[in-house]
């Protein structure tokens, strides 16, 4: 328990709790996104499900931190690039990423409306395990970034526990509001797509700096919510996005 008495540990807790809960929020919107799927009476499951199953893979990637660490150890080089572990990770998670928006944009937008067939309708199961997926690619980044910025296990686990507990009172309304909106929808399945580029970035050994992905996210938020409130004054009908008709749903 020396880390109580370390005023660098408290700093630490509260940058690592920042990080935590962007990562938190970035879980939400896909949840929202990958839950809309399912039944009506199965969302609420799949989003708290979705959310402790994330945090929990996390804390046991930091239990693990000295699996995490090897992976910065390059594999093999293509030309002048080289390639290690955690660089396979992210390109694999950003063409995962890149792949899903993009088959989602195209059902939204001109996908055929009506029954989803047995052997293509979604399950809880099918919905955590994606998240559990993404959350592996920006999880492994973040253990990483957590041990570089404090040697305590024990504030890092407690940030990640805090982030969860936040999230699951949070997520509600977030998960409501993206699914209520068709553009906030659409946006944020555009922001898949932006983090899906700095992933490869990332993974071909390019860093770009997250805060200019985040203030460009966060600008577009506010510049939608400005149009939300147009659209409420003058009453105009949010455009439909063609969805799947799920049993029970």
């Amino acid at each position: 328990m020396d880390w109580i008495s370390d005023p660098t540990a408290w700093s630490a807790l509260a940058a690592l709790l920042t990080l935590e809960i962007v990562l938190g929020v970035d879980n939400v919107v896909f949840i929202s996104i990958l839950a809309s799927k399912l039944p009506a009476d199965q969302q609420d499951k799949a989003r708290k499900i979705g959310l402790l199953a994330a945090g929990g893979m996390r804390v046991l990637l930091l239990l693990a931190v000295g699996w995490i660490i090897t992976l910065k150890k390059e594999l093999f080089s293509i030309g002048s690039v080289g390639f290690s572990g955690k660089e396979l990770i992210l390109l694999a998670g950003g063409l995962f990423l890149i792949y899903k928006a993009t088959k989602e944009i195209h059902h939204k937008l001109e996908g055929e409306e009506g029954a989803t067939s047995s052997k293509t309708a979604p399950t809880i199961a099918a919905v955590i395990g994606q998240v559990l997926l993404l959350d592996l690619v920006f999880s492994i980044d973040s253990v990483i970034t957590a041990v570089g910025m404090t040697t305590y296990v024990p504030v890092m686990v407690i940030a990640i526990l805090t982030a969860v507990g936040i999230m699951l009172v949070a997520s509600k309304a977030i998960y409501t509001f993206v699914n209520a909106h068709p553009s906030v929808k659409m946006l944020a399945l555009a922001f898949l797509l932006l983090i899906a580029v700095t992933l490869l970035a990332e993974g071909f050994g390019e860093k770009i700096p997250k805060g200019y992905i985040y203030a460009s996210m966060t600008f577009s938020v506010f510049v939608e919510v400005l149009n939300i409130g147009v659209r409420r004054k003058k009453k105009t009908e949010p455009l439909h996005l063609r969805e799947p008709v799920v049993q029970g749903k």
